[in-house]
C-alpha cells in the first residue's frame, strides 16, 4: 500500500524525536506554563468560541500565504474576537516554526494551541516552554500508552491537551484515558479530504461534560452554526481566515453563534 501524507509526516517526526537526546525528566521541574487557560476560555460564556489558526501552507494544497506575518495576523484575529489561536510549528510540511509561536505569544494575550505532531515527552514540554496553552495529541499517531502519558505530562507542566480524534473508536480511547478537551477533525489525515458533516456524527457519543472543538472545513458562519447545532463548544478555523482579505471582519462574523447544550 502506498504511503500517505500522515505516514510520511509521522515517520519524519518519529525520526526527529529519536534524535532528540534531551532527558525530559530533567526538564520537567523547570518547565511550567502559567498563562491563559484554553479550557477555561472555551468553557466560558454562551457563544461558540473561535480558535483562529496561523498557517502558511499544507501538504495537500501547498502555500496558503507564503509571506504570512504571524504576529500581525494574530493581532488581527484577536481584534476580530477570536477566543484563542492555533499556531503551526511543523516546519518541513507546514512551513511553521517555534519562532512563529513565540512571536504570536508575545503579540497577544489569548490562549494558544501548539499545532504539531506530538510524538515525545520533550514535544509536550517544548509546547509549554514556547508559551503554548495547549498541546495537540492525535490519537491516530500515538500508541495508547503514549497518549495516556502525554495527557498526564501536559497537566503536570500546566497546559491543556487537545486530544484529536477522527471517529467514534478514537473518541472512546480519548475518553477512556481521561481526555477533557477533544477535537473532532473532519479532515481525513490520510487523504487530507474534508467531510463537513463528519464531526456531528462523532460528537453524538461524547459526554456532555467534555469540551469539544470542531476542526477543519470551516469556511462560513453556516459551518459554525452547524457545529453549534451538533453541540460543539468551539471551532478551529485556518485556511479561510488566512486567505481572507479582511480577517478581522471574517473572524468576527464567526464569533456570534450561540452554543447549543448537548443532552
Amino acid at each position: 500500500m502506498a504511503s500517505t501524507y500522515l505516514d510520511n509526516i509521522v515517520a519524519w517526526h518519529r525520526e526527529r524525536a529519536s534524535a532528540d537526546h534531551r532527558v525530559w525528566q530533567d526538564r520537567l521541574e523547570r518547565v511550567y506554563y502559567s498563562g491563559p487557560s484554553m479550557s477555561q476560555t472555551l468553557r466560558a460564556g454562551t457563544r461558540v468560541k473561535v480558535i483562529a489558526e496561523v498557517k502558511r501552507r499544507s501538504p495537500s494544497k501547498g502555500w496558503i500565504d507564503e509571506h504570512l506575518d504571524p504576529a500581525t495576523l494574530a493581532r488581527d484575529y484577536q481584534r476580530g474576537g477570536a477566543a484563542a489561536l492555533s499556531v503551526l510549528t511543523d516546519e518541513p510540511h507546514f512551513a511553521g516554526s517555534r519562532h512563529d509561536l513565540e512571536v504570536v505569544r508575545a503579540a497577544v494575550e489569548i490562549p494558544i494551541l501548539r499545532k504539531d505532531f506530538t510524538v515525545s515527552a520533550n514535544d509536550v514540554l517544548d509546547a509549554a516552554e514556547m508559551g503554548a496553552s495547549t498541546v495537540l495529541l492525535i490519537v491516530a499517531v500515538l500508541e495508547r500508552a503514549e497518549l495516556a502519558n502525554y495527557i498526564t505530562l501536559a497537566s503536570e507542566c500546566g497546559i491543556d491537551a487537545l486530544v484529536e480524534v477522527h471517529d467514534a473508536d478514537e473518541a472512546s480511547i480519548a475518553l477512556d484515558l481521561g481526555a477533557v478537551l477533544i477535537g473532532v477533525n473532519q479532515r481525513d489525515l490520510r487523504s487530507f479530504e474534508v467531510n463537513s458533516t463528519h464531526a456531528a456524527d462523532v460528537i453524538a457519543g461524547l459526554d456532555a461534560g467534555v469540551l469539544t472543538v470542531a476542526e477543519s472545513g470551516m469556511t462560513s458562519r453556516a459551518d459554525v452554526e452547524r457545529a453549534a447545532a451538533a453541540g460543539f463548544d468551539a471551532v478551529l478555523v485556518g485556511e479561510a481566515f488566512v486567505r481572507a482579505t479582511d480577517p478581522v471582519a471574517l473572524v468576527h462574523s464567526f464569533t456570534t453563534v450561540e452554543k447549543v447544550d448537548r443532552a
